[in-house]
């Protein structure tokens, strides 16, 4: 039964690696595609607002299809001027995110050499990334959390460490059905020979 649940996860996640000795999850950020085109819809919107309260501070219309001249700078112009300059901050900083693969790594949990790493990137920087090692006979137990509410999605499967706090190593960003989050710590657990808490 355990062999059907490998075989059939090793078809749905391309990103999972598992045999007799290793369980490897690769962490991907999901749909870049949409995330980067929202991201240039929010980058282009924003900057039309920071030259419309540019134009309306210099009096001057600096792209001639962008037309300030009714705009007065106070209160209007700066407002467009704040939310343009606001909107391609946050903006830039989700393409450096997607660009710089921040958040992304792997799980592992290695039966040959007895541990458990969890990898991420950070941001380009000193101890920016992390790089968790703990030994396989500290984990108690999987843990699955699911919190589903009308503004709050919460899909979690943690490791439950001796005498630490739990460990998430896995959040799912996009809502996915029940039953597959329990079939993936199924499989954790199965692999790991712990018991899972929370279903």
């Amino acid at each position: 039964m355990i062999n059907n649940l490998f075989d059939k996860l090793r078809k749905k996640e391309s990103n999972l690696t598992i045999n007799e000795n290793l369980f490897k999850e690769l962490i991907i950020e999901p749909n870049k595609e949409i995330k980067y085109l929202f991201n240039v819809v929010i980058l282009l919107g924003a900057t039309g607002f920071l030259i419309v309260g540019l134009s309306s501070y210099l009096m001057h219309n600096i792209i001639f299809f962008l037309d300030a001249r009714k705009i007065i700078f106070f209160p209007q112009g700066i407002t467009m001027l704040f939310y343009g300059t606001l909107g391609t901050i946050l903006s830039i900083n989700q393409f450096l995110i997607l660009i710089l693969k921040v958040g992304e790594g792997y799980n592992e949990f290695n039966k040959l050499n007895g541990t458990m790493k969890i990898v991420r990137k950070g941001f380009p920087g000193r101890n920016s990334d992390i790089d968790i090692t703990y030994p396989l006979t500290d984990i108690e137990a999987i843990r699955v959390e699911i919190k589903m509410d009308v503004f709050n999605n919460k899909q979690n499967i943690f490791a439950c460490i001796k005498g630490k706090n739990d460990l998430p190593i896995i959040q799912i960003s996009s809502p996915v059905s029940i039953r597959e989050i329990e079939e993936k710590a199924s499989l954790l657990a199965s692999f790991l020979k712990v018991p899972v808490k929370g279903l």
